[in-house]
């Protein structure tokens, strides 16, 4: 790992951007912390830039409440190379939908499967090298999507004590299979009139979950209208299994 830039913003929270090879993150730390710290991992849809107010707010209220937080870029988005595959999945995805036509299994395989089979050892990779920083300790929490890599981050990766996911985005059928082998403690939100997801899919998929402990929370309204009161849900939710 490679610290190319650092800074401090205005509430004493260190940000650090860094590689891991090819891959582009960014790392925030608290300046006053004296001991180490548990650590959240901030999932997205990709483009690290375009979603940067977002993801540094979320990252400012995971240090105010004492831990650190990291992103990593998602495969084929930001300044990665692209996958030819996936943006013509996307492409067709985004077609189906303007035509209120049904997305099929394989758009939505051909979408998500590269980026889970290339996105979760990366982001493994990247925790072996956070947690090897003395200021970060387990445990370890995953927030966000793409929901499909948490799913399978969850399965194959037994640092990652708990997980908060965001329902708004589609998931293979064929993962179905992981989503019965995830147990970790999960808090999931789901937007019931996200216009660009399968509602039906993802109370499936939340049926599906192996977890003792598993909630749900469903609010009206589109992709992007979760309530913020779901932001002191997830902050109690991590309290109770990161603390």
């Amino acid at each position: 790992m490679d610290f190319t830039s650092e800074r401090r913003l205005d509430d004493g929270v260190r940000e650090r951007e860094f590689t891991l090879g090819e891959i582009p993150g960014i790392l925030w730390t608290s300046e006053a912390a004296s001991e180490p710290v548990p650590l959240i991992l901030l999932g997205h849809p990709g483009g690290v830039g375009r979603m940067y107010p977002r993801l540094v707010a979320r990252a400012q209220r995971c240090v105010a409440l004492g831990y650190a937080a990291a992103t990593i870029e998602l495969p084929g988005s930001g300044d990665r190379p692209r996958l030819a595959d996936v943006d013509q999945a996307r492409a067709d995805l985004r077609r189906a939908v303007q035509a209120g036509e049904p997305v099929g299994d394989d758009i939505v395989e051909r979408l998500i499967l590269p980026l889970v089979d290339q996105g979760v050892p990366e982001w493994r990779a990247t925790l072996d090298a956070l947690l090897a920083l003395p200021e970060i300790d387990g445990p370890v929490g995953f927030a966000g999507g793409v929901i499909a890599i948490a799913v399978r981050l969850a399965v194959v990766e037994p640092r990652i004590a708990a997980a908060t996911l965001f329902a708004g985005s589609y998931v293979p059928r064929s993962m179905f299979d992981d989503a019965r082998q995830v147990t970790i403690p999960l808090l999931v939100l789901l937007q019931w009139d996200d216009e660009g997801n399968d509602r039906q899919l993802a109370l499936d998929l939340f049926d599906a979950f192996g977890s003792k402990e598993k909630t749900l929370h469903a609010n009206m309204g589109g992709h992007t209208g979760v309530p913020q009161f779901e932001g002191d849900d997830g902050d109690r939710f991590f309290g109770r299994h990161l603390k």
